[in-house]
This record gives structure tokens, C-alpha cells and sequence, in this order.
């Protein structure tokens, strides 16, 4: 039930969304193994833009990640010399698909079916008869795509980039609804037409995105630059101050972690404001795992606010986990990190997960009212400040597409009622601090390590798989620092080479691994990391150790949330 306005009291909400995907370069060629960058731009990062750009008096925070955005920017330079390094987008705009190669036309079987089929495959009969047919000659085993016709690949290349998407370039390019209703018989001219508007898309991306934070719509924030998990860089044994008999790595911590640290934050902060136009005032931590030390890194950086999740500051204040942050209203302001660190914020997890995993099943205009109310209830609760910040934070790319329209009518629903409410209020945690006294935030003094994912970081370590991975990276890491001591490598090779081991040091590589994802994506994502490896000893100079040639991964486990994925939540 709504709260009545004689007793609402005014309500800030920062929205902050997070944009991130791994760097999906072949380190030797440049080649992208994966596509997911130009396809969430093309369905999320497109229809994120869209929905602020149609409801102006929504502000909000948006992260992105500086290793997506120079993949954005790599495919904007693709788009512009027509030389296509995906080669997904290469065999999209081909003029001729009866030449493709075997290893071609299983790349394209292979990919174009990975999306969530309920909401982007079953609602259209002309690519669900697509899926049929390779169902049933997949039955005949590996051999069986060589009796499909080039047709047959032009209508699943054209079909899986239609599915992809997102519902406002639907609605703003007719070319998109004039395919859709073709159905089939896809053309090469059709084809390039297609790719033609998803290189207008993706080349638009940041461009809109910097007019909005130009605008003062929208704050833009930023992430170490390779989206490593740093306090584990820091100490393996910050996994322990939430689990404390959970297994580590044999080894006793990663080589040099704290100057690797804080080149990730120095490159990310440089290179953002390179990009933006301007210094970013805040850093969401990669999967929001922070610790005291790195808190530290970050406000020695000249970092101002950072953020994680709900569970890490119930930790932070009561290791018994007894305190209701929410309840008693510390959840709903900042804390400052020690004497000088950064200040914090901290998710609402409650909130945030509604919009992830829960409101996808209902009606849009339901659960847009259901966060507002909920949003109405913080305001008059009664351990709440005088005027909560509540803060939902969450991925701006990977839950949309269990939704129906890629959340269309949800958003644009929830954006109505919030611009006009007369009490919440959308803000940025800039503008928080602006309008703030630096001595209002409470100081945490106590930090206990964590992220918000479960509140502890056993997502990235503790599994022998990705403990496993871990030792091939501080084994590499101790050949690096060997060969930058010995002065063997110029300037110029110091900076590749230092690069190269940024990307290894990315925190989507020890996620995969463990028992919760799919065989078929572990494996994909093992050959990349040891590969990303491989390529760091040959810059180096070295060989590549034996050990290499053997996956990390014994297996997996099945998809639990869609059907054959590749991108996850980040």
C-alpha cells in the first residue's frame, strides 16, 4: 500500500549501473573470441542511453569499465575501416556464405543460439524454426551442420543479431521490424543493411553516454582497469576475514600485488579522463569487493567515493552479522573509509535484486510501482536518517534480457513514476558529496573484506580450480618481475608486457571457474585465460611453462539461469 503524502518524508535514490566485459582479444591477433561486447551495446548499453534520454529529470551513475569501453572504441575503429576483426560481424556482411568453411559454419551454430531463449528465440516462430531444424540434424552428431544450406547460416546470422537487438533500436531504425517480418530468405544485401545499423549503434555508444554526463544527467564512474578483485591482489588472505578455513592458493600471496593495485586504479583514472573529459570522482570496485587496504589504495589515488555491497558493511560493523543495517538506517548513508579514505556507499541488496532476478516475471508497470512504494516505506521508517540515500546498484546489461522487451516498459515505467514523484528524489553520489559536509559520514574503522557477491570472496578463490588459476598467475608474475629486473626489455615492452598482464589478472577468469557454470562456456573461457598467459611469457621472451597445456577446468556444471550463455552477470 502506498505511504499517505501527510507522512512520506523526501527520499535521494542513486541508480548506479555497472557496464563491464572482459577484454575477448586474442592477445596475438586482436582478434575478439567473443561477441559480447558489441551485443550488449547493441541491445543494453544502447537502451540504457535511450530510457534516461527520454525521461530527463531521471539522474543517475553509470560505471563503465575502462577495459569495455576501449573494446567499444576497438570496434568503433572496425566499423570505420571496414576491416572486421569479430568474426561473427565478418561472416554477417560477407557477401557469400556457400564459401564459408567447415570451422565457419560451426562458429556460426555455435553462437547464434546463445541468448535466453524464452525472451529472445521463442517469441519469434521464423527463428525458433531455426532452432528446430538444427535440433534435429544435431542428432546426426558433429557432421551434421554440412546438410544445412547457406541460407539456412544467412537466415541464423540475421536472425541471431535481430534477436539481439535492444527494443529502442527496434523502434528508431525501421529496417529492424521490415527484417523481423521478412522471416527468412535473408540476402547479403539484407545482411549488410543489418550490419550497417549495428555499426551506427555501437558507434554512437559513448558519445550519447558523454553527452548525458555533459549534461549533468548522468555521473560516470570507473573501475580498476582491468577489472581485477583487489584485495585479493592485495592478500589472499582477505578471503578469510569473512571464511576463515577457506582454502588458498599454495601460494602465500600474489607477487608485487600492491603496486599491480594501484596501476590498475592510476591506469583507470588516467585513461577515463582521457575518454570523458574529466577525472571521475568515484570507483566501484570490480564486483564490489573491497577491504580496508584497498579502500586506502583508493583514497590515496584521489578516489572520493567508492561503493559495495549491503552485506559487507554488516559485516564491517558486527562480524556476528546480528545488525539490521537497513533496519536501523545505517545502510542509507555513506561512511567514510578510516580518517582519509574514500566515502562508501552501500547497495541495498534487497531492492537491487528485485529489479535482477525478480520483477522480470512480473508486469512492468507492477513492479515499477512496487519499487516506488518500497522506496516510500524507507523514507518513513523508523530507524531511517532524516532524508535515506538508498542506493541500487547493479549490472545496466545482463538482466534485461529475462525480461520481456529487454525491460522496456518496466524502465520506462519506473523512470515516469520517479520523475515525477514528490518526495524521492534521483541523484549521484557527486552530488551527495557536494552538497554534504565532509564531516557528515560517519567513519567505518573496520572493514572486513568481502564483495557483493554473498558478501565474501570465495567467487574468485577457494575452489581448487580457481585456486589452481591463481598459481599460474603468480607463477607468471615471478617471471615477469625476473625479466623487468634484469633490464631486458625496452620502454615500449615494459608497457605491453604490463598490459598483457593486466588483462591475466582480470577477475572474469577465476569467476568461471568451480561447479556453477556450464561445461562448454569453462572451457572456452580456460583456453582464453591460459592463452592470455601463454601470450604474456612470449612477450616476455620466454617459453611458456609445460603446465599451461593443461585446462584448469575438469568440467562444470549446468546453466541455472539461461540457456547456453556466454556474458554473466560482471
Amino acid at each position: 500500500m502506498r505511504v499517505s503524502d501527510s507522512d512520506a518524508r523526501p527520499v535521494h535514490l542513486v541508480l548506479l549501473w555497472h557496464m563491464h566485459q572482459p577484454d575477448f582479444r586474442d592477445c596475438a591477433t586482436g582478434e575478439f573470441r567473443l561477441p559480447w561486447v558489441y551485443l550488449h551495446a547493441l541491445k543494453d548499453y544502447s537502451d540504457m542511453a535511450a530510457h534516461l534520454e527520454r525521461h530527463p529529470g531521471v539522474r543517475a551513475v553509470v560505471n563503465f569499465v575502462p577495459v569495455l569501453v576501449d573494446q567499444l572504441d576497438d570496434y568503433v575503429d572496425q566499423f570505420g575501416s571496414g576491416g572486421l576483426r569479430d568474426p561473427l560481424l565478418e561472416l554477417l556482411g560477407r557477401d557469400d556464405l556457400e564459401s564459408t568453411t567447415p570451422a565457419q559454419r560451426a562458429l556460426i551454430l555455435d553462437r547464434c543460439f546463445r541468448a535466453n531463449h524464452d525472451k529472445m528465440v521463442d517469441p519469434f516462430p521464423a527463428y525458433v524454426r531455426l532452432r528446430e531444424l538444427f535440433r534435429l540434424i544435431d542428432q546426426g552428431g558433429a557432421e551434421g551442420g554440412i546438410h544445412l544450406s547457406a541460407q539456412y547460416f544467412s537466415d541464423l546470422l540475421t536472425w541471431y543479431h535481430l534477436a539481439w537487438c535492444g527494443e529502442t533500436v527496434r523502434r528508431q531504425h525501421p529496417l529492424i521490424g521490415q527484417l523481423m517480418a521478412k522471416g527468412s530468405g535473408y540476402t547479403a544485401v539484407d545482411r549488410r543493411a543489418l550490419l550497417e545499423v549495428i555499426g551506427t549503434v555501437v558507434t554512437g555508444i559513448l558519445p550519447r553516454w558523454r553527452a548525458l554526463a555533459d549534461a549533468g544527467q548522468v555521473e560516470l564512474s570507473t573501475t580498476p582497469f582491468y577489472h581485477p578483485i583487489g584485495p585479493l591482489l592485495l592478500d589472499f588472505n582477505a578471503a578469510r576475514e569473512r571464511q576463515p578455513e577457506l582454502p588458498l592458493p599454495h601460494e602465500p600471496c600474489y607477487p608485487g600485488g600492491e603496486e599491480r593495485t594501484r596501476q590498475h586504479i592510476d591506469w583507470a583514472l588516467d585513461f577515463h579522463e582521457r575518454r570523458f573529459g574529466r577525472r571521475p570522482a568515484g570507483m566501484w570496485p570490480a564486483e564490489g569487493a573491497l577491504s580496508a587496504e584497498f579502500g586506502g589504495l583508493m583514497g590515496a589515488a584521489g578516489v572520493r567515493w567508492t561503493a559495495s555491497g549491503q552485506s559487507v558493511l554488516a559485516a564491517s560493523i558486527n562480524a556476528g552479522g546480528m545488525i539490521d543495517v537497513a533496519r536501523d538506517g545505517r545502510l542509507y548513508r555513506g561512511h567514510r573509509l578510516g580518517a582519509s579514505g574514500p566515502v562508501a556507499f552501500f547497495r541495498d541488496d534487497r531492492l537491487s535484486d528485485r529489479i535482477g532476478f525478480e520483477y522480470a516475471r512480473w508486469h512492468g508497470r507492477d513492479a515499477a510501482a512496487d519499487f516506488v512504494a518500497e522506496l516510500e516505506r524507507i523514507g518513513t521508517g523508523a530507524g531511517a536518517p532524516e532524508v535515506p540515500l538508498v542506493s541500487v546498484i547493479l549490472d545496466g546489461e545482463n538482466a534485461w534480457e529475462y525480461y520481456p522487451y529487454n525491460g522496456y516498459y518496466f524502465l520506462d515505467d519506473l523512470y515516469s513514476l520517479l520523475e515525477s514523484h514528490p518526495t524521492i528524489r534521483t541523484t549521484t553520489y557527486a552530488d551527495v558529496l557536494a552538497s554534504g559536509s565532509p564531516d557528515g559520514f560517519p567513519v567505518l574503522d573496520r572493514v572486513v573484506a568481502g564483495s557483493w557477491v554473498y558478501g565474501d570472496l570465495s567467487t574468485w578463490i577457494g575452489h581448487r580450480e580457481k585456486n589452481r588459476a591463481w598459481e599460474l598467475l603468480c607463477e607468471a608474475k615471478r617471471h615477469y618481475d625476473l625479466i623487468l629486473r634484469e633490464g631486458r626489455l625496452s620502454s615500449r615492452q615494459r608497457e605491453r608486457v604490463s598490459r598483457q598482464l593486466g588483462v591475466c589478472e582480470g577477475s572474469d577468469w577465476c569467476w568461471w571457474f568451480g561447479d556453477h557454470n556450464p561445461p562448454e562456456s569453462v572451457r572456452t573461457i580456460d583456453a582464453v585465460y591460459r592463452a592470455s598467459l601463454a601470450r604474456l611469457y612470449d612477450l616476455l621472451g620466454e617459453p611458456a611453462p609445460a603446465g599451461l597445456s593443461v585446462p584448469v577446468s575438469r568440467g562444470g556444471a549446468g546453466d541455472t539461469r539461461t540457456q547456453g550463455a556466454m556474458h554473466r552477470a560482471g
